[in-house]
């Protein structure tokens, strides 16, 4: 999407792309790689049962080499790993039983692989004093899924499918006026975008009103004077690298604002267009080169300038995944970064409240 927002006229690249793509496949099918890509939300929890296994490509050069030649992704690049403790909540509401209800929908790569994420998001949003639901989808199946994957295969009808279930699951909080609220820019601007391209009725809409990141909602009941955190100072610094998604729909601010919520931190947002990776391109052997050369244009650069002691700060799951196969450092998503910061308040509250001793004279 950062066509859509650096294009003089806003052209949007990435969904003509998909009109493009799904012509191709129609006509010449998918490649191995598209395949790998598109369908991931529908083999994930049989690839994490299997972790493992599933991760045996990374460890082993032969297996990348013939990665490579079979399904064109380059051996250079690590793929994410799958985890067999994905995210699964037992549990369909969490939190206080009187608080302001919210929907957190829990992407395909979160809730696959950096699931502390999720964790983080509701830990932040239980503290702050809301009723998270987790609904499960009506069909009794696979977690909702935004059809991303599919849309980045030309996979439309596929796409369809998974967002009309994704509706079926939301749209009961939506018309309550519920917030959703998800952590991935690229899955959850989707209900805000290609969703609405797919499908016109009153209920898609509905859901798609609703459809909030974590940092938007909490920038929004801060200005209302309804967000209560208790925040510890986690750090002096933070670098923030922006995703292309967030830069397009206008929603990059509020990751700044929310930033600036924890006390004592310094938040610079690092001057950068798309991190590389936009979604699969960063993986392809004939594409890996110039995924490599526009981070190195100024992400790479500013993240190996930052000290040691700095967070570095990304929301997208492949710009986590560019910076830390190119810098080495461990970025965090906004959610972790107020998990840490509550840990550290509720750690200074603990330290500081008297012994019984003291207490008692």
């Amino acid at each position: 999407k950062a066509c859509r927002h650096e294009c003089p006229t806003g052209v949007d690249m990435a969904k003509m792309k998909i009109e493009v793509l799904a012509a191709r496949a129609a006509t010449h099918g998918l490649s191995v790689r598209d395949r790998l890509v598109g369908y991931l939300p529908r083999y994930l929890d049989l690839a994490s049962r299997f972790a493992p296994i599933a991760n045996w490509r990374n460890r082993s050069p032969l297996l990348r080499t013939l990665f490579e030649t079979l399904a064109g992704i380059s051996a250079k690049r690590a793929l994410p790993a799958f985890r067999s403790d994905t995210f699964r909540s037992d549990a369909e509401v969490l939190g206080a039983p009187d608080g302001r209800e919210v929907v957190l929908f829990a992407d395909t790569f979160n809730r696959g692989y950096e699931r502390e994420n999720l964790d983080a998001a509701i830990e932040v949003l239980v503290a702050g004093g809301y009723r998270v639901h987790l609904p499960k989808p009506s069909d009794g199946g696979r977690p909702p899924c935004c059809g991303r994957t599919f849309l980045s295969a030309g996979l439309v009808d596929q796409a369809r499918t998974e967002l009309d279930r994704l509706v079926a699951t939301y749209a009961p909080f939506a018309a309550r006026g519920v917030p959703i609220i998800g952590l991935e820019p690229s899955c959850l601007l989707t209900l805000r975008d290609e969703l609405l391209s797919l499908r016109s009725d009153d209920t898609a809409k509905s859901v798609s009103a609703h459809a909030l990141l974590f940092e938007e909602f909490l920038v929004r009941e801060a200005e209302a004077g309804r967000l209560v955190l208790p925040l510890g100072a986690v750090a002096a610094k933070a670098v923030v690298h922006g995703h292309c998604h967030q830069k397009s729909f206008g929603a990059f601010k509020p990751v700044e604002k929310v930033l600036r919520l924890v006390p004592g931190l310094e938040v610079k947002t690092i001057e950068s267009s798309c991190c590389g990776m936009a979604g699969a391109f960063g993986y392809g052997a004939d594409t890996y080169q110039a995924s490599i050369e526009m981070a190195e244009l100024s992400l790479l650069p500013a993240v190996r300038s930052a000290d040691q002691d700095t967070l570095i700060v990304a929301d997208g799951t492949s710009c986590r995944h560019q910076i830390k196969d190119g810098s080495g450092r461990t970025p965090l998503h906004v959610a972790s970064v107020l998990a840490i910061s509550l840990k550290r308040a509720k750690s200074n509250s603990s330290r500081s409240l008297p012994t019984k001793e003291q207490a008692h004279g």
